[in-house]
């Protein structure tokens, strides 16, 4: 009796990540559940992940935000587009103050923010304006936790202090998002999907920890529709991965075979070798990692290109060309002329 389970895919590869951009690969994805998860994914890490940003300003001097300050090169309504653009990191959840104070001549950046450990500034190099005189620049800005894009209108319900001046939000800590689906060989199947995630923050939050987030919300928006307890609907995603394991050690076995089965020249179908990734024909770590950090990933990728192309690639040289040409030999390929 075949199994009536939905396959599952393989745990998130990070492909690359620093502070403000990841790229994740989840392998072994049923045929067209890379753009089922991809596109979810995706929409809710731009539209769902928290963030910290100025709702309200008070600058010393500035009735509103038409004035001009005495000293200062820039209007208010340049410094408060400045304001818009630094980025903050909020620990808890209410409002918080923080104050920026300086005196000239001086460039103001947000690095002069100070008076509230509760609020950490991620882009201290942010310009805010420049002080031509000896006369000072005081303004003090309420930080607030939110999702995505809110109006000033919105979130000005009640009377504040003469000056105060509101501001749009920009909550979301997500700059970009994107995502690729590919076709990948799965035993002898070769119309899975593989999806890779592009994931760019501001720097507030890591981009694991914003596709951590999304993959979380998700689970929970589809527990709440058929009313089970996500934290077990997750450990029953978590027993079935365990026998994913096993799955995929038999499926990397079988590939050996038909890799063995090339070699021997058994009768398999080119467009499908094309397919292998290049780390199933035998590629030493330091050509495979130099092919990967290119983006050359499959078999038919390397057999597109150039002896030239190939050693364009930081890491390759004669003896990794020579290597590479070999591994195809053996799949009855080779470079091109």
């Amino acid at each position: 009796m075949t199994d009536q389970n939905i396959m599952l895919p393989s745990k998130p590869k990070n492909v690359h990540e620093d502070a403000h951009k990841g790229v994740y690969e989840i392998d072994g994805l049923v045929p067209g559940y890379g753009y089922t998860l991809g596109n979810s994914l995706r929409r809710i890490i731009l539209s769902s992940i928290p963030g910290c940003a100025i709702t309200a300003v008070k600058i010393d001097g500035a009735a509103h935000e038409f004035s001009t300050l005495e000293g200062v090169k820039e209007d208010v309504i340049t410094i408060l587009l400045h304001l818009k653009n630094v980025r903050f990191a909020l620990v808890g959840d209410e409002p918080q103050k923080i104050t920026i104070s300086a005196k000239g001549p001086k460039v103001v950046t947000a690095a002069d923010f100070s008076g509230n450990s509760s609020v950490e500034v991620v882009n201290k190099d942010q310009y805010i304006c420049e002080i031509t005189g000896k006369n000072g620049f005081t303004a003090e800005v309420t930080v607030e936790r939110g999702f995505g894009f809110l109006v000033r209108d919105q979130h000005h319900k009640q009377k504040a202090e003469i000056g105060t001046i509101f501001l749009d939000a920009i909550f979301s800590p997500i700059r970009r998002a994107s995502y690729d689906v590919e076709e990948m060989r799965v035993g002898d199947k070769t119309n899975f999907n593989r999806l890779r995630l592009t994931i760019e923050t501001d720097g507030s939050i890591s981009p694991r920890t914003a596709f951590e987030t999304s993959v979380k919300t998700m689970i929970e928006q589809l527990a709440a529709i058929v009313e089970i307890d996500a934290e077990v609907a997750i450990k029953d995603i978590q027993a079935r991965m365990s026998t994913k394991v096993a799955q995929m050690e038999e499926i990397e076995a079988s590939n050996e075979e038909i890799v063995e089965a090339i070699s021997t020249e058994e009768s398999v179908d080119v467009t499908d070798v094309l397919k292998n990734r290049i780390d199933t024909i035998g590629l030493s770590t330091r050509t495979l990692n130099s092919l990967t950090a290119a983006n050359i990933r499959t078999v038919g990728g390397v057999a597109r290109k150039h002896v030239s192309d190939l050693l364009e690639i930081d890491g390759i040289g004669d003896k990794g060309v020579a290597e590479i040409k070999e591994a195809l030999a053996k799949f009855d390929l080779s470079l091109k002329d």
